[in-house]
């Protein structure tokens, strides 16, 4: 994947209903290009599906976890944009400390949370992940 397909993903990441001529003009491509690329990542894999994203307490059973991130030199914009990317990656935010990226991960079930954790620990620049299931949230009056 090249930095245009990193481009794509992310903007399909925001809104997966977007069309191929508004992706077009984002990316300064052609549409027939778009069409392409989106393709390719359909056919390879990199895109495993589209879906709706909800408000976090509309699904009340659905696995969440947090993923902290440790980052590769200066990969930290080339990791961002692959999770960006990750259907799985539910919100990203850049930390400091012993982490570089705290993921906010979201899936179904185990199964897809342990898909989700395969794909992340593939992506180039990682260099370390830990990884929390969230349990329950406590809110103040």
């Amino acid at each position: 994947m090249d930095a245009t397909d990193q481009q794509l993903l992310s903007l399909l990441r925001k809104d997966a209903r977007t069309n191929v001529a508004t992706l077009a003009k984002k990316l300064g491509v052609s549409r027939g290009t778009v069409t392409n690329r989106i393709t390719k990542l359909e056919d390879t894999g990199v895109i495993v599906g589209y879906t709706v994203r909800l408000r976090p307490d509309a699904q009340p059973n659905q696995i969440s976890a947090w993923m902290s991130v440790a980052v590769e030199g200066n990969e930290t914009r080339a990791v961002i944009a692959s999770l960006l990317g990750e259907p799985g990656v539910a919100a990203l935010h850049d930390t400091n400390g012993r982490w570089d990226l705290l993921a906010e991960l979201r899936a179904a079930n185990l199964s897809e949370l342990s898909q989700v954790l395969e794909r992340i620990r593939l992506v180039r620049g990682i260099r370390n992940t830990e990884t929390s299931l969230h349990l329950e949230t406590y809110r103040l009056s």
